[in-house]
């Protein structure tokens, strides 16, 4: 083939194996992943659109949806825990809801959507498999284009306080027998076993480190629910107040990133880490944080969280979104006022700056105060 046919192969422009997938896979892998890519995007180029007549999609449609679907397949890989080209109906259901847990656009939720749509429609013609009819659909309207519900500035404060006074209980060797045998059977019903299977220890897990920890790095941090499951205690740099957080750990496995820290947020993280040592059910994981059973946090208990600790801090969230992104948008909304868009950008972990516009508005302070100014 000379310069002149390469120049007009249907794919020039499209990158039929990203580098996030080349890593992944072996060669004998990364050959067959690149057959089945070539034979989809060539016959999605040609007929795409409309199998009948031949009409295919735009060379920028598909560059771009192309992308989406090596996304999904590396998710699959991930869920599945090997390479596999075989991506059922299940898979892709699952994948929607993954990402309308996840801190995405319903504009980039649903171009997602499309590109696996792309994908099956292909595998339904050329394949002799069945359509996909997505569970899932996401809205692209005006609502996409504001952050959820968010913490005021105020309701930092309070609720890194609470984090602090959460669950705390008078120290055990300075109760008197009748004192400590009260607070034996509080404990017993909070951490739901025998008042008589009540140890010494127990009064150390109920003042742990733990909760004010993940409180105050996610404030500082702006940690989505995905990365607090994922955060390890090597992203941890005490010395120089920063979470390190690898590529292969990052929630959309993009960049490395390094995410500053307040120095009470370090002195907080520091005497967690020196306590967890103690702990038996992290000896055989580097995961920084587990819940009370031994699982990492996810979505539904990092809510219950939050909304105890606003219950504490006597924060109503009532006719409010109240969840662990509540303090990602928090963060988000005050770092944007207090330095600028790049800073905000680059604390929340956004690849692209137009994700970050959503948190350059006043908050709900500042528009009361200019109110009042107003008269």
């Amino acid at each position: 083939m000379n310069k002149s046919d390469e120049a007009t192969t249907p794919l020039e422009g499209v990158t039929v194996v990203p580098e996030p997938s080349e890593e992944l896979l072996n060669e004998r892998q990364q050959i067959d992943y690149r057959n089945q890519r070539e034979q989809c995007l060539e016959w999605l180029l040609v007929y795409g659109k409309n199998p009948k007549k031949a009409d295919g999609y735009a060379q920028t449609t598909v560059k771009c949806r192309s992308h989406r679907m090596d996304q999904f397949y590396r998710w699959v890989w991930d869920r599945e825990e090997g390479y596999t080209t075989s991506v059922t109906h299940d898979h892709a259901d699952a994948y929607l809801r993954y990402l309308a847990k996840e801190d995405y656009s319903n504009a980039h939720r649903d171009n997602c959507k499309k590109a696996i749509q792309m994908l099956y429609k292909w595998r339904e013609h050329e394949h002799g498999l069945d359509e996909w009819d997505p569970e899932l659909s996401f809205s692209t309207g005006h609502k996409t284009t504001t952050p959820r519900d968010y913490l005021t500035r105020e309701e930092r404060g309070l609720i890194r306080e609470a984090a602090l006074e959460h669950g705390s209980i008078p120290a055990y060797k300075g109760l008197d027998p009748e004192e400590r045998d009260r607070w034996k059977a509080y404990l017993a019903q909070r951490l739901e076993k025998p008042k008589a299977d009540v140890k010494p220890e127990d009064w150390d897990e109920a003042n742990s480190w733990k909760i004010p920890s993940l409180v105050s790095v996610s404030l500082d941090a702006a940690l989505r629910p995905i990365e607090v499951e994922r955060a390890r205690t090597g992203w941890v740099d005490i010395e120089n107040a920063v979470l390190r957080i690898p590529k292969e750990d990052s929630s959309k496995n993009t960049d490395h990133w390094i995410v500053g820290l307040q120095d009470r947020t370090a002195e907080t993280l520091a005497r967690w880490l020196e306590q967890r040592k103690t702990k038996p059910k992290y000896d055989d994981t580097d995961k920084l944080w587990l819940t009370r059973y031994g699982n990492t946090y996810g979505s539904s208990s990092l809510r219950n969280v939050i909304r105890r600790l606003c219950d504490e801090a006597g924060i109503s969230y009532e006719n409010r979104q109240m969840s662990w992104y509540s303090i990602r948008h928090s963060t988000g909304t005050y770092m944007t006022r207090e330095e600028d868009l790049a800073a905000a950008q680059t604390q929340l972990r956004h690849k692209s700056p137009e994700t970050t516009m959503k948190y350059d508005q006043a908050p709900v302070e500042d528009r009361q105060n200019a109110l009042d100014r107003m008269g």
